[in-house]
């Protein structure tokens, strides 16, 4: 395996940082999770747009060209021969001092790594997912904002730690007030009625690239979708539930923290998304090869 590693590409076993690496010491960097599908790179414009957004964000100058970035991880996925998988998009703050300062990080550290990945089962998608509400409450967007995909995921990991104790893959995380945000690592939906509603950026859920494309094609196939504030409530009486990521896909949800949603099965607007969504991704992308 090669890895993309400030600026050349080197053997796995020498892809290192530096433990006075800021990313490291303090979570101060962001990333980008990316999916190759057929041999293309789905969104990888968009992809690469969030990332100098949540560098811009944060203070960080990206030491590369959004151009140089983009060709360097298509390089990254031919070099590997990946035509379907998962690529990792890092960039810390880079080495500095033993204190926060992130003026003491004088060149940001870059990495990039094509692999695979797999978050869930066939069944999954074919029975759905259960999910339990997490007591952990998602980072205040006065705090931070959801739309920065950051390295500090402590906050996810922690709710997603609840999720494993309680036997589940996945949990719905509420903000402060609240209201539903995300889930650990995914983007919900809940349909009532054929109109399908999902949490706004402003409640804490990230601007998903699989949520936006999930968007666009539901109201392609002529369904309405509203972003608004939702409720426990609003997904236990919901008859449909789905979640969104870049590694999850499209995934149904049937129950939730022991309520049944709908029929306790995928319903037919989510089955009809999921088969868009692979068109889509199948389809559509930056050419590897």
């Amino acid at each position: 395996m090669k890895i993309f590693l400030d600026g050349k590409f080197v053997d796995r076993q020498d892809a290192k940082i530096s433990v006075f690496d800021h990313g490291l010491l303090y979570g101060d960097g962001i990333f980008e999770g990316i999916r190759a599908y057929n041999g293309r790179i789905f969104r990888l414009k968009e992809h690469i747009d969030r990332l100098y957004d949540s560098a811009k964000a944060i203070l960080l100058k990206i030491p590369m060209s959004h151009e140089e970035i983009c060709n360097a991880t298509i390089e990254s996925c031919r070099l590997n021969n990946i035509r379907d998988g998962y690529i990792r998009l890092v960039v810390t703050r880079g080495v500095g001092s033993l204190g926060l300062n992130p003026e003491s990080c004088p060149v940001p550290t870059i990495f990039i790594i094509a692999a695979g990945i797999q978050l869930y089962s066939a069944e999954v998608y074919e029975k759905g997912m259960k999910l339990v509400t997490a007591s952990t409450r998602r980072v205040s967007p006065a705090a931070l904002s959801p739309a920065v995909k950051s390295l500090n995921y402590l906050n996810n990991i922690l709710a997603k730690i609840e999720g494993t104790i309680a036997g589940t893959q996945e949990v719905l995380m509420l903000n402060q007030e609240g209201y539903v945000a995300e889930c650990s690592g995914d983007n919900v939906f809940a349909i009532k009625q054929g109109i399908i509603h999902t949490p706004p950026i402003y409640a804490g859920a990230l601007g998903g690239i699989t949520r936006a494309a999930a968007i666009e094609l539901l109201r392609q196939q002529g369904h309405q979708v509203v972003e608004t504030q939702l409720t426990r409530y609003d997904l236990f009486v919901a008859d449909e539930v789905f979640l969104t990521g870049t590694g999850a896909e499209i995934v149904p949800v049937v129950e939730l923290d022991g309520r049944q949603i709908g029929q306790g099965v995928p319903g037919p607007i989510t089955l009809e998304l999921i088969r868009a969504y692979r068109h889509l991704t199948a389809t559509t992308g930056t050419p590897i090869f």
